[in-house]
């Protein structure tokens, strides 16, 4: 069998188990397996694949099939123009994450080399290892999942920060210095509730880690405590952005907006395709110089 025929036949296996995207995946579970890029694809389409080959890459689409992320048989997936490490332990990095992160920077600078960022609920370490190449800050990463903090271990390596971000285990601020303020705080965390997963693609409700993806009953809880949380580590006039679901603008941002809470500035932003994805708000307890500053538009 040549390499056009397998890819053929992979792909309508594919389609027959419900995957979206048959013929990319097919594609990309050869490329993975053989290390071919795609010009060699179509250079070398009617080449013949050997037998140990097509065997390895018979057993790649049957887990496919079984709806297994390919990410997860991949082990990587492209984030911010890089590549990362991702297992079964970490929510895979989506889009609407790169849409939180460009929120930030367009809003957000450092003036000076005392700031620092907060990533809480790392997961895989996307969002720190963005924060520490594009700001340059020191960047503190937690999760309450030490196999998670594992997989940002390795990512941090890859990219080379590890000098810049410290990764601490920790469920939400608990394990964190009181004394030590952050200029900025931004979190993907989990905002599904918790009877909505089981409708989510069989991708994400089966194989993905459901303490990354339940934000309890209400879909909020996770969002509430570091609402108040925050108020212990931000120093006055920092800024936290959060991604959060899309039917969630109005009660999110109510987290924010109530009387006890010292936050301004409070907004939702919607993503590309034009629905409510990231919070954003200003904590002032009183009136300060902040070293992170707005940028102009």
């Amino acid at each position: 069998m040549n390499i056009d025929d397998l890819l053929a036949a992979a792909a309508l296996q594919l389609a027959k188990a419900g995957i979206e995207d048959a013929s990319l995946d097919a594609r990309l579970l050869f490329q993975h397996l053989t290390a071919m890029v795609r010009s060699q694809l179509v250079v070398y389409g009617q080449q013949p694949v050997d037998e140990c080959t097509v065997k390895q890459y018979r057993q790649l689409v049957a887990q496919r099939c079984q709806r297994i992320p390919l990410q997860h048989l991949t082990g990587s997936q492209e984030f911010w123009s890089m590549d990362f490490i991702v297992s079964p332990s970490v929510l895979i990095p989506r889009p609407e994450t790169e849409f939180l992160l460009e929120q930030v920077l367009a809003t957000c600078s450092f003036d000076g080399n005392l700031a620092c960022a907060l990533d809480m609920c790392t997961g895989s370490g996307v969002i720190a290892v963005v924060l520490a190449k594009e700001l340059g800050c020191q960047v503190t990463a937690v999760d309450i999942s030490e196999a998670a903090l594992a997989v940002a271990a390795e990512n941090l390596w890859r990219h080379q920060v590890t000098d810049q971000v410290a990764l601490v285990c920790s469920n939400l601020f608990a394990a964190l210095n009181a004394n030590r303020k952050y200029n900025l705080i931004v979190s993907n965390p989990p905002y599904i509730a918790e009877a909505e997963i089981g409708q989510l693609e069989p991708e994400v409700a089966r194989a993905e880690p459901r303490l990354a993806l339940s934000g309890g009953t209400s879909g909020l809880e996770i969002i509430g405590q570091i609402a108040s949380g925050a108020e212990r580590v931000l120093r006055a006039g920092g800024w936290i952005f959060l991604e959060i679901g899309a039917d969630q603008e109005k009660s999110a941002a109510s987290l924010f907006e109530n009387s006890e809470r010292r936050y301004d500035q409070v907004k939702v932003i919607n993503d590309w395709s034009g629905r409510p994805r990231v919070l954003q708000a200003r904590y002032t307890p009183q009136v300060a110089t902040s070293l992170l500053t707005i940028q102009p538009h």
